[in-house]
């Protein structure tokens, strides 16, 4: 598939056929692709836990979710369980401040006010859409979400994950069942002309 239409194909599916797995080949190359996302000093502070097994997802539902969504079961979290593999994406800050205190970059510390956006994150998230768009060049379908903050630390320790790690998020994939597309599509994509500004902010850009 041309790399322009992935990109126009690219959506957030909430559905998925349980009985079809991922197959190996595919998520192998996936996390493949996902391990090629630029990273701040090539700092690749990123880790992923998949989940494929009913067991292994039921563990990061039960955590996620807690005791009020799984009574509720709304039909996003019913689509969504659907999903026959789950990646959790983890960002480790403590690989940039180590990576931007090593001599060649030149920091002599590793303070963290040095950093006004927290790369970490942004990298990690930049991994998952690797991921995402493997997906539909593959024919399969993705959804990006993320572990509410109550819930947090309760799902990194059912997954084993050691301190100062942080999930930004778990890219679902699976093979699309027929879903409810977001009401939010409704507000529109706004153009390029809405969002590009040529030379400073509020002179439009005009291709």
């Amino acid at each position: 598939m041309q790399f322009r239409e992935v990109v126009r194909r690219r959506r957030m599916v909430r559905a998925y056929d349980p009985d079809r797995p991922v197959p190996p080949e595919v998520l192998q190359r996936a996390l493949e692709h996902a391990i090629r996302a630029p990273s701040a000093g090539f700092s690749q502070g990123w880790d992923f836990v998949v989940l494929v097994s009913p067991q292994e997802r039921g563990t990061f539902w039960d955590a996620a979710t807690g005791a009020d969504a799984e009574q509720r079961q709304d039909a996003w979290l019913r689509g969504v369980r659907t999903a026959p593999c789950l990646v959790v994406c983890l960002s480790d800050k403590d690989a940039y401040l180590d990576r931007y205190a090593a001599p060649d970059k030149g920091w002599s510390d590793r303070d963290e006010e040095r950093w006004p956006i927290p790369y970490w994150d942004v990298d990690t998230g930049m991994a998952a859409l690797l991921m995402l768009l493997t997906a539909v060049d593959e024919g399969l379908g993705g959804l990006f979400f993320g572990v509410p903050a109550p819930r947090q630390a309760a799902t990194l320790e059912a997954l084993g994950v050691p301190a100062g790690r942080r999930a930004v998020g778990v890219v679902a994939l699976g093979y699309p069942a027929p879903d409810r597309r977001s009401p939010s599509l409704r507000r529109g994509r706004r153009e390029v002309s809405q969002v590009a500004h040529r030379g400073r902010f509020g002179v439009p850009w005009e291709g």
